[in-house]
């Protein structure tokens, strides 16, 4: 079963890739666009701009091929991983009355919740120009370092639910474990270093811009992972088989 759920996962991976590299071509592409004008700008202005075409791999392969090939590796990476995490938690999330596609719709929220918006309320993305190129691998540990105290205060949260469940009404639990992992997550903001500083010349709407897209990107990714993976678990843990190719092929005949 978990075989068969985790190609669940890459399918619903691979789905959400493709989705969330159209949301970010359409959306983030033009800020992206506009923060390497403003970057080029400036090392013009300098005197350090290098020569057209000096770059590895051009602009335009960046946000095409090379932009659809990220957005699937890691659409399914992350698909698979939410495969593993349904098995494990499927049966204990919502202490045992969810259904397999409400415990997936579930997961997949509070995987958006803890993996990306909660890291990026303290590390928010930034465009490129932004933050100094030799303190990137820094920044990176920084943010990642974020991400693992998010996803371990929400298991300390979710266990604390648990614990209090046999002692206090389940919303009550569940709301102290909610609680819980705010504290965590507040004070492990708090204790870490700032980000990247920004340049105070650096145009507003374009930071604003290319934020806004880093979440719809990742919103979409999330909630596509999700809902594809919704129904496939539905079936799969009812018992039910999965529709193969040549049926769906068939019934739209």
């Amino acid at each position: 079963m978990v075989r068969t759920l985790l190609i669940c996962g890459l399918v619903a991976g691979v789905v959400a890739g493709v989705l969330a590299f159209a949301f970010e071509s359409l959306v983030g592409e033009p800020a992206v666009d506009a923060a390497i004008a403003y970057e080029e700008a400036g090392a013009q202005a300098v005197g350090a701009a290098g020569e057209p075409g000096s770059e590895p791999v051009s602009r335009d392969v960046q946000k095409g091929l090379g932009l659809l090939s990220a957005s699937v590796v890691y659409g399914l990476a992350l698909g698979g991983l939410f495969a593993l995490a349904f098995a494990f938690g499927y049966g204990r999330i919502g202490r045992g009355r969810w259904s397999p596609g409400r415990t997936a719709l579930g997961l997949a929220a509070a995987a958006f919740v803890v993996i990306f918006l909660v890291p990026a309320l303290k590390y928010p993305p930034n465009p490129p120009a932004v933050g100094d190129p030799d303190t990137i691998g820094q920044r990176t540990a920084l943010y990642l370092t974020m991400v693992a105290i998010s996803i371990a205060a929400a298991v300390a949260g979710w266990r604390l639910a648990r614990l209090l469940a046999a002692h206090l009404p389940g919303d009550t639990a569940s709301i102290l474990g909610v609680l819980g992992y705010v504290a965590i997550a507040t004070l492990a903001a708090l204790a870490l270093p700032g980000g990247a500083a920004i340049p105070p010349a650096f145009p507003a709407d374009t930071l604003w811009e290319f934020r806004q897209a880093s979440i719809g990107t990742q919103l979409v990714l999330w909630s596509a992972i999700g809902v594809v993976f919704a129904p496939l678990a539905q079936r799969v843990m009812t018992g039910r088989s999965l529709p193969s190719p040549r049926r769906v092929a068939a019934a739209g005949d």
